[in-house]
């Protein structure tokens, strides 16, 4: 019986280990943000503007956290591009590209389709952005307040439709 004991231990360890990534797999790939989300102008609200002139938001798993890029032209012209990878811990991850307000950002999840990002410049908190994903999941609603980098408020209301 003893050797039959020592046998089965890694057995047991191996099978907790591929139930528990498992189980962490499976969550990750029902989270209804992942995708290609397009910003939808006529339905958004900035203030200040301007609006950016467009905007694709890419949401995929990484890890038992996301990878975020978005891509598009800033209001004034120019092109936006920046991104990135973490989990939802509440630590600092770093953000790369020109995202004018964040060089760092913090990610909490409130609930399965609702999560908050909160931006951070040069060690200050610039911008909360609260994120939701409609319940027919074709909807992505992003309301952000806060200070920018150039010191103005903001109070906008995004909403992107999934591709």
């Amino acid at each position: 019986m003893k050797v039959r004991v020592r046998r089965s231990l890694p057995m047991l360890a191996a099978a907790i280990v591929v139930v528990v990534y498992g189980s962490a797999v499976m969550a990750q790939q029902k989270d209804p943000a992942f995708g290609v989300w397009k910003l939808n102008l006529a339905k958004s609200k900035y203030s200040p503007g301007p609006a950016p002139k467009e905007l694709t938001v890419t949401i995929e798993a990484d890890g038992p956290g996301r990878k975020v890029t978005a891509v598009g032209v800033a209001g004034d012209g120019t092109p936006l591009s920046w991104g990135y990878s973490g989990t939802f811990d509440g630590k600092d991850i770093r953000v790369t590209g020109n995202n004018p307000d964040a060089d760092f950002i913090i990610l909490r999840r409130i609930n399965p389709t609702t999560t908050r990002s909160t931006f951070k410049k040069d060690g200050k908190r610039t911008i909360v952005n609260g994120v939701s994903v409609s319940a027919d999941g074709k909807t992505l609603a992003v309301a952000s307040s806060g200070v920018n980098a150039k010191g103005q408020t903001v109070k906008n209301t995004q909403i992107f439709d999934k591709q």
